[in-house]
């Protein structure tokens, strides 16, 4: 039944390190939902009831956060095997904190939160592993927003980039590295626009500070940059 989503199932955190017949036993387990969605259909709205942890088999999503005014900030685009929802389903009052939208037409399938960790009636062996995955990505979560924290009392945004860099630079050991999260995720983190961040790095590189291409940065002036952060 789920063969046709196994590749986005697998690139997926949650089932890392399962096998491919032993998801199919444990999807039959958990029995979760599966929607598809035209462009431009809500997946789900900010403020209702969660249902559980989404991922997405098919299509492109875009995540959302809409103000008091109206205006509405677009946070994330996410793809086949990515996930949304995590950090709410074991809230206490668990709503959806942000509005999701499909962007092309998508298929989205949704775990029951309790089913993770709560007894499988199957006793899958894998069950363990997929409890223990969903622990990571709660902590991972926790650990990025802590961080988050951190970021958020800077003054600038060049104060931010130049953390940020400083502190991939310290954790690699070496000038030129991989970021870690993709440009739209970084501008989550970093609390700012995507096109702002954009922005800011083309000044940086035109001051000869780093270079850059996609993903991949080059930290040419480390003693600029270590002085762009006090």
């Amino acid at each position: 039944m789920y063969k046709k989503w196994f590749q986005a199932l697998t690139a997926c955190d949650i089932f890392q390190g399962i096998e491919q017949e032993m998801l199919n036993q444990m999807l039959q387990c958990l029995n979760p939902t599966i929607g598809s969605y035209p462009k431009g259909g809500v997946i789900a709205r900010a403020g209702e009831p969660s249902a559980g942890l989404g991922i997405v088999l098919a299509g492109s999503v875009a995540v959302t956060k809409e103000s008091i005014s109206g205006h509405r900030t677009l946070l994330v685009l996410l793809g086949p095997g990515d996930l949304f929802g995590e950090m709410e389903a074991y809230a206490e009052e668990a709503v959806w904190p942000a509005t999701v939208v499909a962007q092309t037409g998508s298929e989205v399938l949704f775990l029951p939160a309790e089913k993770i960790v709560g007894n499988c009636p199957r006793q899958c062996i894998s069950h363990r592993t997929l409890t223990l995955n969903m622990l990571k990505i709660l902590s991972r979560k926790a650990v990025l927003l802590n961080k988050k924290v951190d970021y958020l009392i800077l003054r600038s945004l060049r104060e931010k980039i130049g953390t940020y860099l400083l502190e991939q630079y310290r954790k690699t050991g070496v000038s030129t590295f991989v970021l870690p999260l993709k440009r739209s995720e970084l501008a989550e983190f970093l609390n700012v626009s995507r096109p702002s961040l954009s922005r800011e790095l083309c000044r940086m590189r035109d001051e000869g500070l780093i270079e850059f291409h996609r993903s991949a940065i080059k930290i040419k002036d480390l003693e600029g940059l270590k002085g762009l952060v006090g």
